[in-house]
């Protein structure tokens, strides 16, 4: 028995001598790898670990970018991999740790469309957005290994079930949603959507949801609802001097400010009857546009001293020119907008045609015509029209000088 004893002890004994070896000789090879690191890094060179799919690799670069450093390494990317950090991101730090991925074949079924491209992300909306197709929070994806290597090849394919997009009309404010639901009554509680005694659903709640469907809620009798409402920009024109008239440049784009509005609504039998807003606050303030406006007359055009002339248009149709100056505010509401004297004294609508007055039967309000001072529209009319049933009356601030 003290025999058998003395041997297992010896073994045991080796074991631990052994293990002990080992762990030495891996804490050399640690030290002098750290020291051997520490040395060339001190010599301006760069450690950068690679992970690339289930492979680390450790590369020692002088190289100042990352793209440089894989090349100098010969590790290939193709044009469709992504790498983090960025390829031709400056390399100023010591040490850097590098993510490869590698883009793969992925098969997106989204209904009746299939479209194939090669892509490293890893997520369904990330691909969707690399494949310019526009997903909702509501749409099912997906993603599962291609099942037909031989037809589709190695990857994968990204399935997309789309939800049923619909109108829906809550307390007079308009969106589309989406939804799986299968009815209107699953939908309501899919979204949060409680209904009080007084509320009222343009369909049965039990009613199945169909595509572009409209549905309804108001609430009968007064309440208050609060909108988003554009409001206009304001237009700053410039006048050239060296442009001709019917020149325009928009120099800096305008764009639409936005108000929070509260009105006061009266519902009746799902009806709107009457509006009054309550309160309003300005969101976004509107960008004011700045145009370049032509002001040089064109040659031979109507003038304040000439009186009356004839006009041929390009479609060879002579017109009998005269001026008039009088108030054009009650006219203008038959195209609706304002008007304002332009540098030449001719009177403009806010798109800039002249305000002419003719032949209705000829030229109805607000059609668009040609006058030898640019481009007019037809908003009055008056008793010359009978004996020159081609004639133009050209509004202009030429006899009273007011501005009006």
């Amino acid at each position: 028995m003290k025999a058998i004893t003395h041997r297992s002890l010896s073994t045991k004994g080796r074991l631990i001598a052994l293990f002990c070896l080992i762990m030495l000789a891996i804490s050399i090879m640690l030290v002098s790898y750290a020291q051997a690191a520490s040395e060339t890094l001190s010599n301006g060179q760069r450690l950068i670990t690679v992970h690339d799919g289930g492979s680390d690799r450790g590369i020692l670069t002088n190289q100042s970018t990352l793209r440089a450093a894989l090349a100098e390494a010969d590790i290939h990317l193709d044009p469709n991999d992504m790498v983090e950090p960025g390829l031709d991101q400056p390399l100023v730090a010591t040490n850097y740790d590098v993510n490869i991925y590698r883009a793969r074949p992925v098969t997106i079924v989204d209904g009746t469309v299939c479209k194939k491209i090669m892509s490293p992300h890893q997520t369904a909306q990330q691909i969707a957005e690399q494949a310019g197709i526009q997903l909702q929070k509501e749409d099912i994806t997906e993603m599962t290994a291609n099942t037909d290597i031989v037809s589709e090849g190695a990857g994968i394919q990204l399935k997309i079930d789309r939800a049923i997009p619909l109108t829906f009309m809550m307390y007079g404010k308009k969106t589309i949603v989406y939804t799986h639901k299968a009815t209107v009554a699953e939908l309501l509680e899919e979204k949060g959507i409680k209904l009080a005694e007084n509320d009222t659903v343009s369909v049965p709640l039990d009613t199945k949801i169909a595509k572009d469907m409209i549905i309804s809620l108001w609430r009968e009798g007064i309440q208050t609802i609060t909108l988003e409402e554009p409001t206009a920009f304001e237009v700053e024109k410039i006048l050239d001097a060296d442009q001709p008239i019917g020149y325009r440049q928009v120099k800096t784009p305008g764009e639409a400010g936005v108000r929070t509005v509260t009105y006061e609504v009266d519902v009746r039998g799902g009806q709107e009857i009457s509006r009054k807003e309550i309160q309003s606050i300005t969101t976004k303030e509107p960008k004011k546009q700045v145009e370049i406006v032509g002001a040089k007359p064109p040659a031979g055009g109507l003038t304040k001293s000439k009186g009356a002339q004839y006009f041929t248009d390009s479609n060879g149709i002579s017109h009998r020119e005269t001026y008039y100056d009088l108030p054009m505010n009650v006219v203008m509401s038959a195209c609706g907008g304002t008007y304002s004297i332009r540098a030449d004294g001719a009177k403009i609508d806010q798109d800039g045609y002249i305000l002419v007055a003719a032949n209705l039967q000829n030229y109805p309000r607000c059609s668009v015509v040609e006058t030898s001072l640019g481009p007019g529209k037809v908003y009055d009319t008056g008793g010359f029209a009978a004996r020159h049933p081609h004639g133009f009356d050209l509004a202009t601030d030429w006899t009273n000088n007011d501005g009006v």
